[in-house]
């Protein structure tokens, strides 16, 4: 079946943003682009004349400018436009069949911690089987570094992050960049580590020697799939969140894996994810992992 790449957009300048990347990713594929939004006719309990012609008149208006600025934009790609009658995450969660990745819009940072995602964006995120990235808008634009590197979090074994860093190898070997894989590791409490594990740390040398060996060891199959991808390789003590960020001001993209967990507000992304999108300069790929 073929691919291509799924945009929502929604008239706002974040997902002008998220079409623009996604653009530009599907060139750098050689994939199609489709620009999806969804509208479908709701009656509101309001004492206010609604026309539902009218409103969907409004929402092809919506997706006729998205898709007159990427055609003019870039010429040579493969675009659709496409509006779907159902509500914003079912809409873009049942593109998932044919999309190599969904793209949205994001606020990033800003006052309110938690909705600045945005609620839709948070439930695809954590509902959907594909890849999904996140933008952040500057004016409609995202401004991307001329150069920079893949950024790619390794958590747990090589098989806890192997989707993570498949996404961010695929990406950088596209795009002609580089990957940086960052594995943060803490200290453990007195009952944290098995003696087991304690032997092991032992006979790499330390516990940064054992958590350098780690990476390598998940780096490995990417490395033989992927020769010609330079690689940089960071493992440093710290929280997962707060070394990814830190590690960010230089990427063209963050990759990060998620596991998502149902909380009683809902489904949770995990919070190196949650760090971030909210807080990362750059777009944001989240991965579900296995």
């Amino acid at each position: 079946m073929s691919r291509e790449i799924v945009a929502g957009v929604d008239g706002s300048p974040e997902s002008l943003a998220a079409a623009g990347w996604a653009a530009r990713e599907a060139l750098h594929r050689g994939l199609p682009l489709r620009l999806a939004h969804a509208w479908r006719w709701e009656p509101l309990d309001l004492p206010l004349v609604q026309d539902p012609d009218e409103q969907q008149r409004a929402a092809y208006a919506v997706l006729r400018e998205a898709e007159a600025t990427i055609a003019e934009r870039h010429p040579e790609l493969a675009l659709t436009a496409t509006l779907l009658p159902d509500t914003p995450v079912s809409a873009l969660l049942g593109t998932e069949d044919t999309a190599e990745m969904l793209v949205i819009g994001s606020r990033g940072h800003g006052a309110l911690a938690g909705f600045l995602l945005g609620s839709y964006g948070q439930q695809v995120i954590a509902a959907s089987s594909r890849p999904v990235v996140a933008v952040r808008s500057r004016d409609g634009e995202q401004a991307e570094p001329p150069s920079g590197y893949v950024l790619v979090g390794q958590l747990g074994s090589p098989e806890d992050s192997a989707a993570a860093l498949g996404f961010a190898f695929e990406t950088a070997a596209a795009r002609g960049a580089a990957v940086r894989a960052v594995r943060a590791w803490s200290l453990p409490s007195l009952y944290a580590y098995s003696p087991g594990s304690m032997r092991l740390a032992d006979e790499a040398g330390g516990l940064v020697p054992y958590e350098e060996k780690a990476l390598r060891e998940a780096l490995a199959p990417w490395r033989e799939r992927y020769p010609a991808v330079p690689v940089a390789e960071h493992v440093e003590l710290g929280s997962a969140g707060e070394v990814l960020l830190s590690a960010s001001g230089g990427a063209q993209l963050l990759v990060v894996g998620r596991r998502a967990k149902r909380g009683a507000l809902g489904s949770r992304i995990g919070s190196v994810a949650h760090a971030a999108l909210h807080l990362a300069p750059c777009p944001v790929a989240v991965i579900p992992q296995g």
